[in-house]
């Protein structure tokens, strides 16, 4: 590839990391995207693209994405699920006042955008108190701005959901005080919760509302996702073989057999559950990947997803012709033999560099509304 060919593939690959907002920084965006497509600028910064390179790809890949809705957004399925997760929250978190603002309230949402919600309570410690009851897994920020020549600090509690959400947290005295946006300069458009209720109702009608924000909706299926996560996370220190994995780490090359086995087959909840999992066992024992990841998974997953998980490497046995007549005939009779087939597929294909994944949390998203 010549330096003008990758300089500008560089280029492209941080504006779609700033534009999925996997990083905010210019300067991060550049060389995590160098490192990803094998590049070491590390004694040759200069050779990076600029700023404004990575800007002119950015508004070139905004551009794609308004005009053919390749986003959350781009499927009312994806924007009622946001909208569901935002009015399940404002539920829960309702002894705050809370007002949904932003993409998910307007319909505008994209790859990346999060649910944005304003709380009004003098105590923050009572609002991570009851995120604490609901075994949610949040971080708090504390950020510092400095505006028309005034400080303030806002205070942003960032909950790991189905979707990414974010708290900020005003003092109860505010709850009337019209927010004037940083783009318009008009105030802010902010909605109760029964004004998102009326909207998924009105919008959204073959949602089950009753059913979806029942209070103990989905509790195992919320402890399932968090076990997901645990075990997914470390797969990113996982370095495996140049020879066979040239994309890298085990969760990049995770997350790229699941975003394929999605393009084939994105209702099928429990053949998605295997693609992302698929090599969780690799953080666990790499002498025995899939035995030690059925281990960990065990009682996590279904017997379908688990049988698709416990025979992904017959699969490759299967494409290489190595595998023993007897296998071969065992597994051609089950039920699931062609999804198996497919994620062999799915396996061999996903270890490419420099392709757009989704995060950990955006793929159980995912999955979470292929199964309704």
């Amino acid at each position: 590839m010549s330096d003008l060919k990758l300089r500008q593939a560089i280029a492209a690959h941080a504006a779609m990391l700033i534009y999925t907002r996997d990083e905010s920084e210019y300067f991060t965006a550049k060389r995590k995207a160098a490192k990803r497509l094998g590049v070491n600028f590390k004694h040759c910064p200069q050779d990076l693209p600029s700023n404004a390179e990575i800007q002119e790809r950015l508004r070139l890949l905004s551009q794609t994405v308004e005009n053919y809705g390749d986003s959350v957004g781009g499927t009312s399925e994806g924007l009622a699920a946001m909208r569901v997760e935002a009015l399940w929250w404002m539920q829960t978190l309702e002894s705050y006042q809370p007002q949904l603002i932003g993409s998910v309230w307007t319909g505008h949402v994209r790859r990346g955008s999060d649910i944005d919600l304003h709380l009004y309570t003098d105590s923050l410690e009572a609002v991570t108190m009851r995120l604490d009851e609901e075994r949610a897994e949040y971080r708090v920020e504390h950020k510092r701005v400095i505006k028309h020549h005034q400080t303030r600090v806002y205070r942003h509690v960032h909950i790991a959901a189905a979707f990414p959400i974010e708290l900020t947290v005003y003092s109860a005295g505010e709850v009337n005080y019209p927010f004037l946006s940083s783009i318009t300069n008009k105030p802010i458009e902010k909605a109760t919760p029964e004004m998102v209720r009326r909207l998924i109702e009105e919008e959204h009608p073959e949602v089950d509302l009753e059913a979806e924000l029942d209070p103990e909706r989905d509790v195992a299926v919320q402890d399932a996702a968090f076990m997901f996560k645990l075990l997914l996370e470390p797969l990113a220190e996982v370095k495996q073989s140049p020879t066979y994995h040239p994309e890298g780490d085990a969760l990049y090359h995770s997350l790229q057999v699941f975003q394929l086995a999605y393009n084939a087959q994105p209702w099928n909840e429990e053949f998605l559950l295997a693609a992302l999992l698929h090599d969780v066992g690799k953080a666990i024992d790499s002498r025995d990947h899939v035995t030690a990841g059925l281990e960990a998974l065990d009682g996590l997953v279904t017997e379908r997803t688990a049988w698709l998980i416990e025979h992904h490497m017959h699969a490759h046995a299967i494409h290489d012709r190595t595998v023993g007549h007897r296998l071969q005939r065992r597994l051609a009779e089950h039920p699931d033999y062609d999804d198996l087939l497919l994620l062999g597929e799915c396996d061999r294909a996903g270890r490419k560099r420099g392709v757009a994944v989704p995060t950990v949390d955006e793929a159980l998203a995912q999955i979470a509304a292929a199964g309704g």
